[in-house]
Parts: structure tokens; sequence; C-alpha cells
């Protein structure tokens, strides 16, 4: 049994969002959180759909103010940020998103729930939650979006699965030369698949390559990339871009990838763009993880990190 959370009037705690009224439609908000926990077409067993319901329920652990480096760089010149200020509305989970069905359900419910807000960010689920999730927070501007990958992986394999949505994205109509991947790691993907990326013109960007540049040269080159054609750009948190310490509940996670800072400030830092408009969170298996719930909490965080991104925009 969990132990029930402290209270303190004093000290809020982050999530608890409200759901949208019913027949509502689309709500006005700053943010937008949707659940769409795919799992059925992963290439490793995965219990990904416990995971939107995990995460909530880590939000609780947090304050929604932000208080370090970050608030002195916020629109009011320092102090705490709090994020609590934001309108955050939650909109549920998609039923059954997996296969053709639920992927159109999925897709559907982002454009609704993207439609009133100005950052829309979906709970994973496998990767597989990419297609729909792109797509639906892209709409008509598919032609003009891009895309930001945190992930160990190019996501180019053949079929359907979590291990195809970069390849299935462009198949869609996305243009590749505005398709930038951060993180991807040595001896975590094929040699066909590396020389696939780089023939389609995609912006690889190593983990060696952002060790040696930094985050916030990274983030600004990603964005100019992502968003050259001025068009909405979509985020991929793929967690098992961190080091295996940090991330057990990530089936596809090695040793030696990003710290949870690390991914933490890339999070944050993409999403204190206006282009940002859409990010999901994926690849964390809440029933695979260490029994401090490491991951599902690193996780949890994204989320926050996404939505202080959001609050200290400027433009």
């Amino acid at each position: 049994m969990s132990t029930p959370l402290s209270h303190d009037p004093l000290w809020p705690r982050a999530g608890g969002w409200p759901a949208p009224a019913p027949g509502a439609g689309r709500v006005p908000a700053d943010a937008a959180l949707l659940g769409i926990g795919t799992w059925r077409t992963s290439l490793s067993p995965t219990g990904a759909h416990a995971t939107p319901a995990a995460v909530r329920a880590a939000l609780r652990r947090y304050s929604p103010a932000l208080t370090g480096r970050g608030a002195s760089a916020a629109p009011d010149g320092g102090g705490p940020v709090d994020l609590g200020g934001l309108a955050v509305v939650d909109h549920g989970d998609v039923d059954e998103p997996d296969g053709p069905a639920g992927e159109e359900r999925a897709r559907a419910a982002v454009a609704e729930a993207a439609g009133g807000a100005r950052l829309l960010v979906a709970l994973g689920g496998d990767n597989a939650l990419t297609v729909p999730a792109a797509l639906g927070a892209w709409g008509p501007e598919l032609g003009a979006a891009g895309l930001v990958t945190l992930d160990a992986h190019h996501d180019l394999r053949e079929g359907v699965s979590n291990g195809s949505p970069v390849r299935r994205l462009i198949e869609a109509g996305l243009d590749p030369a505005r398709v930038v991947q951060v993180g991807i790691a040595d001896f975590a993907n094929s040699a066909a698949y590396t020389r696939r990326a780089h023939e389609l013109g995609i912006r690889v960007v190593t983990l060696d390559e952002l060790r040696s540049r930094g985050i916030l040269a990274v983030v600004a080159e990603a964005l100019d990339v992502a968003g050259a054609a001025a068009g909405p750009v979509h985020v991929d948190v793929d967690v098992d871009v961190c080091d295996r310490a940090v991330a057990p509940g990530c089936p596809a996670s090695v040793p030696g990838g990003l710290a949870a800072h690390e991914l933490r400030a890339l999070v944050r830092g993409l999403a204190r763009s206006e282009r940002v408009r859409s990010v999901d969170i994926a690849e964390v298996d809440a029933t695979a993880d260490a029994p401090d719930g490491r991951t599902v909490r690193l996780a949890a965080l994204c989320v926050l990190e996404a939505l202080a991104g959001l609050a200290l925009r400027t433009g």
C-alpha cells in the first residue's frame, strides 16, 4: 500500500489538472495533456500502456514551482516561476490507441486537444504514439512541419512498430531535411539504418557530439533546422536516450546514455520555443521500473520541464 502524500497549503502539488467538460470540444488552455498508451506493436515486451496513469500519479510528488537558474530567465526578470499559473487541461486517455483504428482515434483526439492549446503534451506508451501525436498536432501544416527526437535510436525500421515512427512520418509527408535526431547512441542502431538516416538528409546529433558542443548549441540548431519552414515542431522525448541507471524502465535504454539532468535541460530548452507546439514522452514501461519508480518520476519531470519551457516563453 502506498503512503499518502502530505498536505501543506503552502506547498501545492503538480498534476491533478481538470478534465474538459463533456462536449466542450476545443478548450482554450496554455497546455493540454493526453494519454496515448501504445504498446501492442513494441519490439520488446512492454507494459507501456500502464504508464500514463503512473506518470499522472508521479506528478503529485512534485511542486509546480521553478526556482533554479531557469527562474532568473523568466519574463519578469527573476524569482520563482509558478507553473500553477498555467491553464492546463487533462484530456484523459485515448482508448486502445494501437492499430489503424486506434491511431485514427489518437490522431483525432490530439487534433482536438491541441487545437485549443499553446502546447500539447502526449503521454505514452511506446514510441508508436509519435505518429498520431505528431500528425494530429501538425494537421494541415504537415508540409511545413519539423521533428526533433531525443532518442538513442533512429526509428527508421521497416514495418509498423515502436521502431518505425520517424520512417512512417516521412512517408506521410514530413520533409526529412527538417528532422533532427539528438542523442543517437553507438551500438544501439544498425549500420543500414544509420546510412538510411544520412541518405535521407536527417540531421543526426550523436551523444558524443551533444556532449562536445553542449546542450544550448544543439537546442538552437535543432530548432533552426526543424523550424526552417516556419511550421509547427513536434518533439519526441524517448526516455531511453538516458543512461540505463536512471531509466531502467525503458526496455532499450543503454549504459552511457544521457544523465537525467541533461534530458530535462533539453526538454525545457526546446519547449521554450514558440515553434514547438507538441511534445510526446515515450518508451517508459511503468510495470518494469525500479522499485523507487525513478523512470516514471523522470517522465513526470519531463512533463514539468515542458511546461516550464512554455512558462518561460517571451514571444
